[in-house]
């Protein structure tokens, strides 16, 4: 049966739950702007009633209600929407990486401009056309040089740039590895703290918020996936574990390059870092293969008759077609302008330190570089008296030289992995730039696809986890009158009590 102070114990329950309604409604409209922060509710459930059904029952019609209770404070969020977060931060985080070193490469590439590769190269086969037109004239001889020269700085300027490109993909790896593992250590200690609170019986909300914004940030760097146990988060990436429980496995550089290589680290910055090295190495190396082609890369091109090849004494009957290894090749069937006759020597050599020509170590010859007179221009020798001179003003290795622009290569990138591609040097440049562009455009498209799902899918999740200042206001006015009501209810019972106390017996005095 009802006791006389029921009604206030009901009125006093009633008082503490829209109470604690109202602080978890000030936490929230607190934390409306926090990163990671999830909207927390209050579970609201009514108390048990008096002479509820056991071993006895009074004679009482009916149950007497006593009042409402609060069960729980819980956030209010869906695992699943974490989940595909999750899955779609590391597809953003991998293709924003890959889209902006492509963006890079094209700008080091700056094609079209007036200091591309292309734009050198047409220079540099003009500079022989003119040359082939005056052979002994220094002005053009001294233009070719200059060109020569220009070509190499600009495949070495090239080469650096991919090389400082890489360095600072490597530097980025170790910097996010570490940030990595300082986000997988912060999981860790939270999985230990949550775990203690909640074995109490209490709901860690705000420490889960900050688990669950911190597995967010881990997700753009690495592909993971995330499961709950009674530990805590366990987070494996590619069936390697990263946090169980209270313990952390820290990445390295090293296990993060055979994870790569061995397609379990699929996802995340660190795996747009590492697929943006393979990008530079793939274009660096197709700038070496072009850089070797031209100075030493067989090519097929036809001997004038007439023409005395070095080691002979007798001009060529007829035309002769023959493999020559690129333009040094080329250089060396000619003579100079220098006396007594001398045969052309290679006009691209190798830097110091260096064992094979590649865009890094080419260079102009050092000896035609101070002495355009070492520029092999004509084919044909003459003897007089016996001693044999150089037909200065022949121009055929000049207009070979020229016509190299429409000859086709072979271009061995076999080393590498790829084929042997027969193919003019402007072709082949051509593929290599149109390729670099097609791959940009792909990871730019990428890119936006990823970004554009994972803003749906955290517009899902806001919408359900986040705060909504509007929502906030009108459960504020329900929770403050339902408080203000309970209030009242008491003042008035309270009134009640003071008449049946106070004035109850009193009647005649």
């Amino acid at each position: 049966m009802t006791s006389t102070f029921h009604s206030l114990e009901t009125s006093k329950r009633s008082l503490i739950t829209q109470q604690v309604a109202l602080s978890t409604l000030s936490h929230n409209i607190s934390n409306a702007n926090t990163p990671g922060y999830t909207r927390q509710k209050v579970t609201m459930v009514a108390t048990r009633p008096i002479e509820a059904y056991g071993m006895s029952k009074s004679n009482a019609p009916g149950q007497l209600g006593t009042g409402v209770e609060y069960t729980s404070i819980t956030r209010i969020r869906d695992a699943f929407l974490d989940a595909q977060y999750r899955e779609q931060s590391d597809i953003a985080g991998s293709t924003a990486i890959q889209a902006d070193t492509l963006s890079k490469l094209e700008s080091f590439v700056n094609e079209p401009s007036e200091t591309s590769i292309r734009t050198v190269l047409s220079g540099f086969w003009d500079a022989w056309s003119d040359l082939s037109k005056d052979p002994e004239n220094v002005t053009a001889r001294e233009i070719l040089v200059e060109r020569t020269q220009a070509l190499t700085d600009t495949f070495n300027s090239l080469s650096g740039q991919l090389t400082d490109l890489q360095d600072d993909l490597n530097s980025n790896i170790d910097a996010t590895a570490a940030e990595a593992n300082t986000l997988s250590n912060s999981i860790a200690s939270l999985n230990a703290q949550i775990k203690k609170i909640e074995s109490l019986g209490d709901n860690a909300n705000d420490l889960r918020d900050q688990r669950d914004y911190l597995t967010d940030q881990l997700s753009s760097l690495v592909n993971v996936n995330v499961s709950e146990t009674a530990d805590g988060y366990t987070i494996t990436m590619g069936g390697a574990p990263l946090v169980e429980g209270g313990a952390s496995t820290a990445l390295t550089p090293a296990t993060l390059a055979t994870a790569f290589a061995g397609g379990t680290l699929t996802g995340g910055k660190i795996h747009g870092m590492y697929t943006s090295l393979n990008d530079v190495g793939e274009f660096l190396q197709q700038l070496d293969t072009l850089a070797n082609t031209i100075a030493n890369g067989d090519v097929e091109v036809t001997i004038p008759a007439g023409s005395v090849l070095p080691g002979t004494t007798t001009p060529t009957a007829t035309d002769q077609v023959m493999i020559v290894k690129g333009i040094n090749g080329l250089h060396k069937l000619g003579y100079t302008l220098t006396d007594p006759t001398t045969v052309g020597e290679d006009i691209f050599t190798i830097k110091n330190g260096s064992t094979t020509i590649t865009a890094a170590s080419i260079q102009l010859n050092a000896n035609i570089a101070v002495d355009s007179n070492k520029i092999a221009s004509s084919m044909r020798t003459t003897a007089v008296n016996g001693v044999t001179t150089v037909v200065k003003g022949n121009n055929s290795l000049a207009l070979l030289m020229g016509q190299l622009s429409d000859s086709k290569f072979s271009f061995d990138e076999t080393a590498s992995g790829g084929t042997v591609k027969i193919a003019t040097v402007g072709d082949f440049y051509s593929a290599v730039v149109g390729a670099l562009g097609v791959k940009s455009q792909a990871a730019t498209r990428d890119n936006a696809n990823a970004e554009a799902q994972l803003a749906q899918v955290d517009s899902s999740r806001m919408s359900i986890s986040g705060v909504s200042l509007d929502e906030e206001m009108s459960d504020m006015i329900k929770y403050q009158y339902a408080y203000t009501a309970a209030a009242r209810f008491m003042t008035t019972f309270d009134e009640m009590l003071d008449k049946l106390i106070n004035g109850t017996g009193t009647v005649g005095r």
